[in-house]
């Protein structure tokens, strides 16, 4: 071959590759401006009962958002300059088969919030690209049976598989279910846990949620092909700092146990929830185990998820 055949030749192949590498995808992890995904789940508590209204005849309204947000500037954005809910343009959320732009009323029913509410908004506020929330959570169910991951043995929990079931079936019609996000790559990239009521009302599943839990991790990073994946658990602090029954404590310190661990260092981290608990004379409602229904709990919790998955992500 010639000398000029030759340099032609290289500079052909510069060109095809330089042309080659700028194609979307090619070469490359998921494409620039994807929607970076976070799935939360759990039970009654990731479903969240912090109410969005309060009833002014119980205690002046004291322990709803509304409240909150009246009596409080860090939270005045929450509201729109008409005094209407903010709805997030770059935030989306999917919590079974309800959808749309992140608002207020994504808890357990629409009149409250969850963890999602204030964890979609530290998560929005610190990546550029869309954000997408997708939320598995049902009330009443135990990480023992009905979230039992595959390597605990025995039957995998039917609530593990159909958490999966629908992180797997939005993903595949994201722009059905999102037309916003229509064209655009998708990437997994954190996990949020808020669960432990149940287990903790028996001592057998209490003394074995350490081993679920850390089983739990490794299965949903398989499960969903994402090594290392960014694990966020928040505690389940109610009762806050008085908290006594020792099966409730067992369950705060087995939940506390896997960011120990060698492999899970610097991409798992344990959020400490008990001092977000307020009286029920602060709040909505006495259920305890429901943090009394006090919406600035949840968004407490929510908040602090979403910072603890902050560092996580920029690990």
């Amino acid at each position: 071959m010639s000398k000029r055949k030759g340099c032609i030749m290289k500079h052909t192949l510069c060109i095809l590759f330089v042309f080659l590498v700028g194609i979307p995808g090619l070469f490359a992890g998921p494409p620039q401006g994807s929607v970076k995904v976070f799935i939360l789940a759990g039970q009654s508590n990731m479903e969240g009962a912090g109410k969005i209204e309060g009833d002014p005849k119980r205690n002046g309204g004291k322990g709803s958002l509304s409240h909150l947000v009246e009596n409080s500037k860090k939270h005045k954005h929450l509201k729109d300059k008409d005094g209407k809910w903010s709805a997030r343009d770059d935030v989306f959320i999917w919590y079974l088969g309800r959808k749309g732009k992140l608002a207020p009323g994504f808890g357990a029913r629409p009149s409250a919030i969850g963890p999602e509410y204030a964890f979609g908004h530290v998560m929005g506020d610190a990546i550029k690209e869309p954000v997408l929330l997708i939320k598995t959570a049902w009330g009443g169910k135990s990480l023992q049976k009905d979230f039992r991951p595959p390597s605990s043995g025995g039957d995998p929990g039917p609530y593990y598989k159909e958490m999966i079931g629908h992180v797997e079936d939005v993903l595949g019609k994201l722009g059905e279910n999102f037309p916003e996000l229509e064209g655009r790559g998708h990437e997994v990239v954190g996990f949020g846990w808020h669960q432990g009521w149940n287990d903790g009302c028996g001592m057998p599943a209490t003394l074995e949620y350490e081993k679920n839990l850390a089983n739990f991790v490794r299965d949903v990073r398989k499960d969903l092909g994402v090594k290392n994946l960014p694990f966020v658990i928040a505690d389940s602090g109610f009762g806050g700092v008085k908290q006594k029954v020792d099966r409730r404590l067992l369950i705060r310190k087995a939940q506390a146990a896997p960011e120990t661990y060698p492999e899970f260092k610097g991409n798992v981290d344990c959020v400490q929830t008990a001092g977000f608990f307020r009286p029920a004379e602060e709040s909505p409602s006495r259920q305890g185990y429901h943090w009394n229904g006090n919406a600035e709990t949840y968004y407490l919790i929510g908040e602090a998820m979403g910072e603890a998955m902050k560092k996580l992500c920029a690990k």
